[in-house]
């Protein structure tokens, strides 16, 4: 087997030096490649058939490796959770014929967490995370200046202690997501004062923090329902 990593400017340089020193401490066989989603149009217009145009990206450029070191099967890592949520990368991997065990196994994130947990994988409890793009608002074209500033507002929330989080970009606006279990220590005012100097530094005009605390996939509400209805058969 060999693991692979995608690298773009939509993965945030944390995450990707942490991957590569799980693989390395585990002994995984790596490769990282580079993808080029934010080089077409239908992904950098920032639509929601997005995640779609960057699976499309990635599975075509993994299938060109798979064919070239000889190996049977490109498998990735959806789970039975993904299936409650707006998703359309996993059109992209039905097209391109990925395989998903972790789907076919019926296992959700937490029953992965347990998995991991009792392997010993001190990655067992690190909190999810989306690629960067998904916290530019639909509609805002994703550039790598949109996405630069989200990377380092995002580390700059991490340096101050926080451990779930997301930095929504809408233009002017940045709204501030974090885990309703950390919401009180952000709703401080000294916090909140750090908040706004460390965003209007990146160049926000106006710095919000939502009240709903952090959740997953919060852009879809965004999305006209339309956009949110499966196509028969998928």
């Amino acid at each position: 087997m060999l693991a692979v990593i995608a690298d773009s400017a939509s993965l945030a340089r944390t995450h990707l030096a942490d991957a590569i020193a799980f693989a390395e401490e585990q002994g995984i066989p790596l490769e990282v490649i580079s993808t080029s989603e934010l080089d077409r149009p239908e992904y950098a217009r920032n639509d929601g058939q997005r995640c779609f145009q960057c699976k499309d990206e990635l599975f075509t450029v993994m299938e060109n490796l798979r064919a070239a070191q000889g190996y049977d099967t490109i498998a990735y890592g959806v789970n039975l959770d993904d299936q409650g949520d707006f998703r359309p990368g996993q059109q992209a991997a039905r097209m391109h014929h990925v395989a998903a065990p972790l789907l076919k196994a019926a296992m959700t994130k937490q029953d992965i967490r347990e998995l991991a947990r009792a392997a010993g994988l001190r990655i067992w409890d690190k909190p999810a995370s989306a690629c960067l793009s998904s916290r530019i608002e639909y509609g805002r074209p994703v550039t790598r200046e949109a996405l630069d500033v989200v990377e380092r507002g995002e580390d700059a929330i991490r340096a101050l202690g926080f451990r779930q989080f997301r930095v929504r970009h809408h233009g002017d606006i940045v709204r501030i997501e974090i885990a309703r279990e950390e919401l009180e220590r952000a709703l401080n005012p000294a916090m909140a004062a750090q908040f706004a100097t460390i965003f209007k530094q990146l160049g926000f005009k106006f710095v919000t923090l939502d009240l709903e605390g952090f959740r997953s996939g919060s852009m879809n509400a965004l999305l006209p329902a339309e956009h949110l209805v499966k196509p028969k058969g998928q």
